[in-house]
């Protein structure tokens, strides 16, 4: 539908409508850009009220007909015509001439100089793009990346069964896991695209934004996925640009001048300008003479260099966790019972695991009291019984309390396997003082892991304010854990924290802080992400060492 037809549809007057209508037919109006050009400079015995009519219709309706040229791009090309950097017209010879559907796009276009010399855009129009493309980053509204991850799983769990799809990934921060995520990015080698799109569009509650042949964009839950679907043979090429960031992009633009490459938005190409396909990330960087560097790392600091020295970490995999040593049970505001997160950690080939409810003046809707404790020691007795493939340790997340104490007696901690030390809440008081609150409970020789140590929440709120290098000395004196929380809502230590924990010398434990059974493998996932975001490896993390050893650790510190 063009512009000039859906007048008949927004008018809210049947009289203005007809006036629109006769005023369009006597000035030979036959196209949308007509149309502009005849409001940007009207008659000046033209009627205002048609004028003023015509112009709204001119401006919104591009934002709210599907059927319209700019709605039927993703929402990073609508938001750069809004931004005023590009034209209508111009807006689509770049995405039509290069094909570009994202920020990510536009950003290796502009460090290719791919857009200048385009038909009716010039090298000003690049310089805007350019001058626009950190606004943009800021102005698309972002999601927490546990949500992200919720719903770009169904994509890729119907593009990974469909005939002909290689492999499906994500991309982009979703696949980088940065804490909040703007667009979800899905990159798929597939020789036949239409076969993957065709499946995508049979997915329930899913509307398309944008199709070609092999990009598709679709609002899910009112957030936008892009699919990518490259030929196998350079979809390495298209993971990689698509994963990003734009700095390490750059950074890796640079380094490739030094070895004789380009790096350009279609992939590696030699002075001659001919590309080199690269069918998977490995590929690329192998040719840019650098190993593989993981996707949670490209952040454009100081990894490549890491990579040029051979200093690159291995990181934590999801494969080393042996335990998860924080979760929830309905025995505090957990949703399963003890024997449920128990058959769901079996399930996932755990060695061991920690049952770590609430003490009593937590905020939590439900907590353990001094009768409860002891009722779920000895349930967790019996399924130790039943259950003998699994270690369980019975254990409790115990408030800070204001003044630095416990929230249960010592007569109760000493009878627990494990006990967890959280601050919820900042009781009025300054940084200073609950940094004393922490060491209180560090000092304490029961106390064996801190708890998501700055209880940021995701994204609303941001951690407490404190000397995090203070903390982490605390840590190491104390021989006390520090934990890596992978609740969606928590992602804490977050991945420059954990980093700099490591740093110290801290011993860091991954864990899920999970209140229901079906999402505990999520969780642990969402947890080793931040770790590895952190450089965080194996030998840093003591839930992927032997129950004996941790064991041991517990009783060293109790001991001392």
């Amino acid at each position: 539908m063009s512009l000039l037809a859906a007048i008949r549809g927004d008018a809210a007057e049947q009289a203005l409508f007809t006036r629109a209508v006769a005023f369009v037919r006597s000035h030979g109006i036959e196209s949308d850009a007509n149309l502009g050009n005849l409001l940007h400079q009207p008659p000046p015995n033209a009627d205002a009220d048609v004028l003023q009519r015509l112009r709204y219709m001119y401006e919104s309706a591009a934002w709210v007909l599907l059927e319209s040229a700019i709605a039927d791009l993703p929402v990073d090309l609508r938001w750069l015509f809004e931004s005023g950097a590009v034209t209508v017209e111009q807006l689509a010879v770049i995405h039509q001439a290069l094909g570009v559907t994202s920020a990510g796009d536009l950003a290796a276009a502009v460090s290719d100089h791919a857009i200048r010399d385009l038909a009716g855009v010039n090298a000003s129009v690049e310089d805007a793009i350019a001058a626009a493309l950190p606004d943009l980053r800021r102005s698309v509204p972002r999601i927490a990346l546990g949500r992200a991850v919720a719903l770009a799983a169904p994509i890729l769990k119907r593009l990974r069964s469909t005939p002909g799809v290689i492999w499906a990934s994500p991309a982009g921060s979703l696949r980088r896991g940065e804490d909040t995520i703007g667009d979800i990015e899905i990159v798929a080698a597939t020789a036949n695209p239409a076969e993957a799109i065709t499946g995508l569009l049979e997915l329930p509650d899913v509307r398309t934004v944008h199709q070609s042949e092999r990009r598709l964009y679709l609002l899910h839950e009112r957030v936008q996925a892009g699919v990518r679907l490259p030929d196998p043979s350079n979809a390495g090429a298209t993971l990689l640009q698509a994963t990003g960031s734009r700095a390490h992009l750059a950074a890796l633009r640079e380094h490739a001048t030094t070895t004789g490459w380009r790096l350009t938005m279609d992939g590696l190409r030699s002075v001659d300008g001919t590309l080199r396909p690269a069918a998977t990330e490995e590929e690329m960087y192998a040719a840019l003479d650098l190993p593989f560097i993981p996707a949670e790392i490209r952040s454009g600091k100081d990894e490549i260099q890491a990579a040029k020295s051979g200093a690159l970490p291995a990181l934590l995999s999801r494969a080393d966790i042996h335990g998860d040593l924080h979760m929830h049970t309905d025995f505090s505001d957990g949703r399963d019972t003890v024997e449920a997160m128990v058959q769901a950690c079996r399930g996932l080939g755990y060695k061991y695991i920690a049952i770590t409810d609430h003490s009593p003046h937590s905020a939590a809707s439900r907590n353990l009291s001094i009768e409860s404790i002891t009722r779920q020691g000895e349930e967790i007795a019996r399924l130790r019984e039943q259950h003998p493939d699994i270690a369980i340790l019975h254990g409790c997340e115990v408030d800070i309390l204001s003044d630095g104490r416990l929230d249960f007696p010592d007569r109760i901690l000493e009878r627990l396997d494990i006990v967890l030390a959280s601050l919820h809440e900042r009781a009025g008081q300054s940084a200073e003082h609950l940094l004393r609150r922490y060491a209180a409970a560090m000092k304490h020789p029961l106390v064996t892991l801190i708890t998501h140590p700055t209880n940021r929440q995701v994204p609303y709120k941001p951690g407490y304010d404190l000397d995090y290098d203070a903390l982490f000395e605390m840590a190491v004196e104390t021989r006390t854990i520090l934990e890596i929380d992978g609740s969606p809502a928590h992602l804490d230590l977050d991945g420059a924290l954990s980093r700099r924990a490591i740093a110290a010398g801290a011993m860091v434990a991954v864990d899920s802080d999970c209140h229901r059974a079906e999402l505990l493998d999520m969780q642990m996932e969402l947890g080793v992400t931040t770790a590895r975001r952190g450089w965080v490896e194996s030998r840093h993390v003591v839930n992927t060492r032997p129950l004996g050893e941790v064991r041991a650790l517990i009783a060293a510190k109790r001991k001392g």
